[in-house]
């Protein structure tokens, strides 16, 4: 791990991982009808300080992408391998955790399947796909860029909690009080 890679345009880039991440939202978002994809995206309820925060967040992370595009890979290297393997696991998660949201009726919470285990299993899913990418490309600036935009992006869970208890009621507070927003909090 270095603290600023070198940045170089190649297609051996971090930005070979993170296509997989883009290509699999791509094609799962083609496959769902268009009521699942708008359900995923809506931000109607969140508060002006969490739309900001949110911004803010998501320019963070557009920099970590950046980094990520710019930066090549470290192949070979066993932080490359570590890499690989959080991406692996988090675009198989982020399948599970999207396809579980669409056999979803939309009057209902998601709460079966991964969801069982976290609320939030396509944030965290994406998440570690990112993570993954940053480890691959073995860069420390990359890695504490995206560990502050994650914290910035937090308040998004939180103003998806809100948004579900005003539409949910009970249903989702008790489903709150089994299931943690991460798999450990």
């Amino acid at each position: 791990m270095e603290l600023l890679p070198a940045f170089q345009l190649g297609w051996l880039n971090g930005g070979l991982l993170l296509a997989l991440l883009v290509l699999t939202d791509g094609i799962l978002f083609l496959l769902f009808q268009r009521g699942v994809v708008t359900r995923l995206f809506n931000r109607s309820g969140w508060t002006r300080r969490q739309q900001v925060l949110t911004v803010l967040g998501k320019l963070l992370a557009l920099a970590v992408v950046i980094i990520i595009i710019l930066t090549p890979l470290k192949i070979g290297s066993s932080i490359f391998v570590a890499g690989l393997g959080l991406v692996v696991v988090g675009l198989i998660a982020l399948v599970k955790a999207l396809v579980d949201f669409r056999n979803t009726p939309p009057n209902l919470p998601t709460t079966h399947g991964i969801y069982g285990f976290t609320r939030h299993p396509q944030n965290l899913a994406s998440s570690v796909v990112i993570l993954g990418c940053t480890i691959a490309i073995g860069s420390w600036i990359a890695l504490i860029t995206f560990v502050v935009a994650r914290m910035l992006l937090h308040v998004n869970l939180v103003a998806e909690e809100e948004v579900c208890l005003r539409e949910y009621g009970e249903v989702y507070r008790d489903y709150m009080t089994r299931v943690p927003r991460y798999f450990f909090l």
